[in-house]
């Protein structure tokens, strides 16, 4: 047999594991995040996490042109849903039955480290200098905050990002989430075959 058949094969069953692990029940949303470089990290995060839809919130900021090179490993991974407004993206987020956590640096908001992430949730994360908009803060069911000891408390949003989707990982491994799909037979198949053909 030829090497681009075993190649094939080991892609076809690299494809196979990683769709297994992927996690319906955990969401991400970008609240006008501008930087493209950004973007693009928070996107390799989230695919490395299991992350397989994210939800882009672009109400101020123009949609970010993401390049080829510094996205392809990961941008056709993931499912995206564009949205005008918090509003229209926060009801169908809540018609799914994903609680929202938002991230946050208000006096309300909990540690990272208090929170439930193997339940269905979706992260919020927001501007690189804004943060969220009030309204993102305000709907989302719990805001929350990375602990920081230093002179400076902020970090880079994709920082921020990964820090967060790393802690929902470690979560959800603990409890074995990681080792059992939560998609049928028949979603893995269609999946499978969809990232046959990218």
């Amino acid at each position: 047999m030829s090497d681009s058949y075993f190649r094939t094969e080991k892609r076809i069953e690299k494809i196979k594991w990683v769709v297994s692990k992927r996690q319906p029940s955990l969401h991400v949303v970008f609240e006008n995040i501008h930087d493209p470089h950004n973007v693009s990290a928070i996107f390799r995060t989230c695919d490395a996490a299991g992350v397989p839809k994210v939800s882009l919130v672009y109400n101020v900021e123009k949609f970010p042109k993401i390049g080829k090179k510094s996205s392809a490993s990961a941008y056709k991974w993931i499912e995206r849903d564009k949205y005008k407004s918090v509003d229209e993206c926060y009801n169908q987020i809540k018609k799914e039955k994903f609680a929202i956590y938002a991230s946050s640096l208000n006096a309300n908001s909990k540690s990272l480290y208090e929170l439930d992430f193997t339940k269905k949730t979706a992260i919020v994360f927001g501007n690189e200098h804004r943060g969220l908009s009030k309204e993102a803060e305000e709907l989302a069911d719990e805001r929350f905050y990375i602990p920081m000891f230093g002179m400076v408390q902020s970090l880079n949003v994709s920082v921020s990002a990964a820090i967060t989707i790393y802690e929902v990982l470690r979560q959800r491994n603990l409890k074995g989430l990681y080792e059992k799909s939560e998609m049928t037979s028949k979603e893995l198949k269609k999946l499978i075959d969809e990232w046959a053909k990218k």
